[in-house]
């Protein structure tokens, strides 16, 4: 199966519980089960190529320019994290159809979780850094969704926002890191990039591109010192927890320090701050674990120090330490899956997870104590289960690494979290399971049904399978161990077994071993000493860290952003004129290249008139219906430049825009007063004009000095001239550069406009529905109105005008790839047609023959718009290449055909149900605000001291 596939289907899967949560629980887990197999079984059959040392790609070029591309990439390591994220994901789901109860809407869990499964596949398999950092924020995003899903509890919500707050930082720091790898390699493709090992790590900013990478990576695997969020994630239901836990989310920090293993490993820095943060994260994680009571705080905690075990091997940066690492990966992800389930059946049963008020369960729920007491015994490394081998394996590197030039550092260290993690287990195990009976359980503890303890059970039974029989899953390790150095180092072969002999390791097993039981035996006294010992909390550092930030904010942004828009213009023009004048001081002026031509008369005097018109419009502003008649003149004079300056397009755009634009802003302004207050002091207006005559001055100085010089660079304009019918099949260069060079811009542009005429519409619905509405029809004109609503000769008029109306549009529309023209002014042209029907005729009249609505028509032009942008990715071109083609259809002459008209074709539609939405709005508001349209064009308005008699079916009086 194509690795495309195996990425989107569990986000479009996603899609499925929600519309089955309906349907039932079973059918709800089932379709979701269904998605997390067939992604799994797509999975399996790249395997034969993984298992032979390949590596299966992918690809689809999105913007090669800007090295962004959707690449995948499959080899041993992708292949190891995507079958634990598949398979563990698939026991998840069935052990959380089980779990959740009735009143949790279980279509929503399962769309978040298939939402962050996608992530997590989509981080291991991408092959493109800027892809992986999509995906990266994403498992953020639907982690926060996973973790605060109990919306009713606090401390969901708090341990959700924890959560998004650290990771997304973390994400940011490694966004920066990343870019910088990729400008130092000159490409973003992680293949490429691992390939230049030297090149990086001989580069200056080798060591920032480290520390902000191993920022994101220790964020999102809970390293010291952001170990403090992981343990508050534990308020998600225990399902989510155990898959966070275990094969999601915190791997992904552990997944990039694998996969950027060969390139940054194998330098001080990465060594000493990789192990560093390890041990300590490692030793931290295990001694607070030991003294937590709730069950799932102590695997919690449990998860932070394996999760420094695995940093602290990776940190070594030797072969041996990276395979140990990744067996660790594969045992901890089994026994910490069941750990959490078995959790998760004790709360579900007891009602509690307060190890206080458990003990004796060992008789209650034999199936779950022996399914919790292996995994627990593995975590604690006892020999025949998977946890032994990988931590045998782990105290052997321990032993030999030298760190601070002290032989005893670490693997004195690596004793101490190995001892403390065997104590936490032994309490675990005791403190839950053996012990009498007791009489006091919140609920009477009895075995789930097989549907909760089966998923951790199959997990067990690999603990076991893999323990006792490690040859089995010995060549895979070593597999994903050589994608992890990339060749870098060479993999030692030794072999993974139960027994190696009397060798360093086993003392250093035999002493975490028996320590941990010591530690146990004096339980109650040790947990005395630590309840009353001052230690700092890092949630109240955390917490204390967010809310100085926010003051600081606070206290910054109030008195700068305090809702003046006058302010923030007159600081903004300040700050670009500033820069400007520096720019401009200390750079270099050249010699001018070209005389300045001798304006005409009429260049004078239209530009007199502009200046007059823009100079009145700033005395006399306050007035709102002469400022809106001069800003309509301001814009008649420009599209005059246009014409003057050659771009008959950019005039007809601006006529057609000007004339829409005022008849809606007429009918917005009729709801507002005539003139507006003097709210500013004097001294501010005079600081305002001030800069604003700077200002002008300013850009009336840089436009001057680029007019009378040449270019130095060749301009893009001679591309676009060249390319223009050659690459779009038009000769008018501006509507190919609109719908073809920057088609997407154009297409955004639409969505703009749409999504604007629906703000509109929205708002005039909140107004009519609010107490707005009684103010609008109790609001009575000003002035007399005309008695003759309807006047017959503009009724007339626009009835005979409106077919040339949609005839010019048509010819516009259809000239516009070589001729000025196109969509959007063909939009504005017929737009104009049918705002003067309303004008004309009233709006009743003209809704009762509008077959079509506004809504429609914006949507329906978007998603032209877009399907034909999309459709040149089946010929294997960018988005919105268009084509072209000529064709000859007897009789007529050979004429062209391009897809392009198909986007402008999406782009008129738009443009005329975004403008008649609006229109339609405003019209709305002003129905309910004066008197109701009559339901004939050309009736007399009723409020006239001569209303005319009742017209009857048949026309006449009745």
């Amino acid at each position: 199966m194509s690795l495309f596939f195996i990425v989107a289907l569990p986000f479009f899967g996603a899609l499925l519980p929600g519309l089955m949560n309906s349907a039932g629980r079973s059918s709800c887990a089932g379709v979701t089960f269904t998605v997390s197999l067939a992604a799994f079984i797509g999975l399996l059959t790249n395997l034969p190529t993984v298992l032979a040392g390949g590596t299966v790609m992918a690809q689809i070029d999105w913007m090669p320019a800007l090295g962004l591309n959707f690449t995948l990439m499959l080899d041993g390591l992708g292949f190891f994290f995507a079958f634990l994220i598949l398979g563990i994901g698939m026991l998840i789901i069935a052990y959380g159809r089980q779990y959740l109860s009735r009143e949790d809407h279980m279509g929503e869990f399962f769309t978040y979780l298939l939402l962050f499964q996608g992530a997590m596949v989509g981080i291991v398999l991408s092959d493109n850094i800027l892809l992986l950092l999509v995906f990266w924020e994403l498992t953020s995003l639907s982690s926060f969704l996973l973790i605060g899903y109990w919306k009713h509890l606090p401390e969901g919500r708090q341990g959700a926002r924890m959560a998004l707050a650290v990771t997304g930082m973390g994400g940011l720091a490694m966004i920066g890191g990343m870019l910088i790898l990729g400008q130092i390699v000159g490409s973003y493709d992680l293949s490429v990039i691992l390939q230049n090992r030297e090149m990086i790590q001989a580069d200056p900013m080798y060591v920032p591109a480290l520390i902000l990478i191993l920022l994101g990576c220790f964020t999102k695997s809970a390293q010291f010192p952001f170990h403090f969020w992981l343990p508050h994630a534990m308020a998600a239901p225990t399902p989510v927890s155990a898959y966070l836990h275990s094969a999601t989310m915190v791997k992904a920090g552990i997944f990039l320090m694998a996969r950027m293993w060969p390139v940054l490993s194998g330098t001080p820095e990465w060594f000493v701050i990789v192990t560093t943060a390890g041990l300590i994260t490692m030793v931290l994680g295990a001694v607070i674990a030991l003294f937590k009571h709730d069950l799932k705080a102590l695997l919690a905690f449990s998860t932070v120090s394996h999760l420094g075990l695995i940093t602290m091997l990776l940190g070594t940066g030797t072969a041996f330490g990276a395979m140990a690492a990744v067996f660790h990966i594969l045992n901890h992800a089994t026994f910490k899956a069941a750990l959490f389930m078995s959790a998760g059946i004790i709360d579900h049963e007891a009602h509690t997870r307060d190890i206080r008020r458990l003990g004796g369960l060992r008789k209650l729920m034999p199936v779950t104590f022996v399914i919790a007491t292996l995994a627990a015994l593995s975590m604690a490394g006892i020999p025949f289960l998977n946890g032994f081998l990988s931590k045998e394996m782990m105290l052997e590197e321990a032993n030999h690494t030298v760190l601070f030039d002290t032989w005893w550092f670490v693997p004195a260290l690596a004793v101490i979290g190995s001892l403390f993690s065997a104590a936490y287990c032994f309490r675990f195990i005791s403190h839950t399971f053996l012990g009498p009976v007791r009489d006091d359980y919140p609920a009477k503890p009895h075995d789930p049904p097989a549907g909760m303890w089966l998923p951790p059970a199959i997990l067990v039974v690999l603990v076991v399978v893999i323990g006792c029989a490690p040859f089995l899953v010995q060549d895979f390790v070593f597999l994903v161990a050589k994608a992890v150095i990339g060749g870098v180092e060479p993999l030692e072969v030794k072999y993974i077994k139960i027994w190696h002999g009397l060798v360093p390791a086993l003392y250093m097993s035999i002493a975490a071993v028996v320590g941990g039981l010591i530690v146990l035996l004096l339980f109650k006294p040790l947990l005395k000493l630590w309840d009353a010992a001052p230690r700092p909390e890092a949630k109240v550092i955390f917490e204390w860290i967010v809310e100085t930030a926010a003051a600081g904010a606070r206290a910054l942004i109030h008195p700068i952003h305090n809702g003046s828009f006058t302010r923030y213009a007159a600081v903004g023009s300040a700050a670009i004129i500033v820069a400007g004048y520096y720019a401009w001081v200390t750079g270099t002026v050249d010699e001018a290249t070209r005389e300045m031509q001798a304006p005409s008369a009429v260049t004078i005097a239209g530009w007199l008139m502009l200046v007059a018109a823009t100079g009145a419009l700033v005395l006399l502003h306050r007035n709102r219906f002469f400022s809106l008649i001069l800003i309509g003149i301001v814009g008649l004079m420009v599209s005059v430049g246009f014409i003057f300056f050659s771009a008959p397009d950019l005039a007809m755009t601006q006529f057609t825009v000007e004339v829409v634009t005022i008849i809606l802003l007429l009918l917005a302004l009729n709801f507002l007063p005539k003139t507006t207050p003097v709210e500013s002091s004097l001294l501010r207006r005079v600081r305002d004009a001030g800069v604003g005559v700077v200002g002008g001055l300013a850009t009336f100085a840089l436009s001057y000095h680029y007019l009378l010089r040449d270019a130095v660079a060749t301009p893009i304009s001679e591309y676009h001239l060249a390319n223009s019918y050659k690459g779009g099949g038009g000769t008018n260069v501006v509507n190919v550069i609109l719908v073809d060079f920057r088609g997407f811009d154009t297409y955004g542009e639409i969505i703009v406009l749409g999504i604007a005429a629906l703000l509109i519409y929205a708002l005039t619905e909140t107004l009519l529905n609010s107490k707005v509405r009684a103010r609008l029809l109790n609001r009575t004109p000003d002035q007399p109105r005309a008695g003759d609503m309807h006047p017959m000769m503009m009724v007339v008029l626009t009835r005979v005008i409106m077919p040339v109306v949609l005839m010019v549009g048509f010819y516009i529309f259809l000239r516009g790839h070589n001729e000025p023209g196109g969509g959007f002014i063909a939009g504005l042209v017929v737009s104009i047609g049918v705002v003067m029907q309303y004008m004309a005729s009233g709006f009743a009249w003209t809704s009762q023959r509008l077959r079509y609505p506004y809504h429609g028509v914006i949507g329906a032009g978007v998603l032209i718009a877009g399907l034909t942008g999309i459709g040149s990715w089946f010929v294997g071109k960018p988005f919105l290449t268009s084509d072209f083609t000529y064709v000859r259809i007897p009789p007529f002459e050979k004429f062209e055909l391009a897809t392009a008209a198909l986007f402008d074709l999406g782009v008129f539609l738009a443009v005329v149900g975004a403008v008649m939405l609006s229109l339609e709005s405003f019209s709305r508001l002003a129905r309910r605000a004066h008197t109701p349209d009559t339901e004939h064009p050309m009736d007399i308005d009723p409020s006239r001291d001569d209303p005319p008699k009742t017209v009857g079916a048949s026309g006449g009086p009745v």
